[in-house]
């Protein structure tokens, strides 16, 4: 069964290779440089550029709307013949709102606080940016849950970043 695989920019190429995996989103400042690895083809690569922070601030780019919709319109675009790579500088924030953001968006039936606590339960210091869950909440329509569920598995361990993991696509 495909899954969705996080990892920090340090761990990169290793993820890919390691999990097999064969398209990627990036989520990640503006103007970083994002080595893509060999197992990636340009075609199958998302690059979204905004920082990670949860409310606008001067000389910074938030994350809006159209990042979480081009995130899901990708992830709905992926065939699921090999693992989805996801990350963004530390594999805590971005990547992690955005692996969480992609398991509901292809599997609606999901309930969004068990999903929550998988995620916690795999990526001990995981800290999804909580704009990327609102946003992904109202596009989706699922009335404050994604949020609420987010918020119950609290701040993760403080990390300088975070190791790879796996998202199940199934629970």
């Amino acid at each position: 069964m495909p899954h969705v695989v996080v990892s920090p920019l340090s761990r990169l190429a290793e993820s890919a290779t390691r999990f097999g995996a064969r398209d990627m989103v990036t989520l990640i400042n503006i103007g970083t440089v994002v080595a893509r690895p060999v197992e990636i083809a340009e075609a199958r690569h998302l690059f979204l550029g905004f920082n990670d922070i949860t409310e606008p601030m001067e000389g910074m780019t938030h994350p809006v709307a159209e990042h979480v919709s081009q995130l899901i319109s990708f992830g709905q675009r992926w065939d699921r013949q090999a693992p989805l790579l996801i990350h963004c500088y530390a594999g805590v924030s971005r990547s992690t709102a955005a692996a969480y953001i992609t398991a509901i968006a292809l599997n609606p039936e999901f309930d969004e606080l068990q999903l929550a606590r998988i995620l916690r339960h795999n990526a001990p210091s995981a800290t999804p940016n909580g704009r990327l869950i609102a946003l992904a909440d109202d596009i989706l329509g699922r009335k404050g849950r994604m949020v609420d569920a987010i918020r119950s598995i609290g701040r993760g361990e403080e990390a300088f970043e975070g190791t790879p993991f796996i998202l199940p696509l199934t629970v």
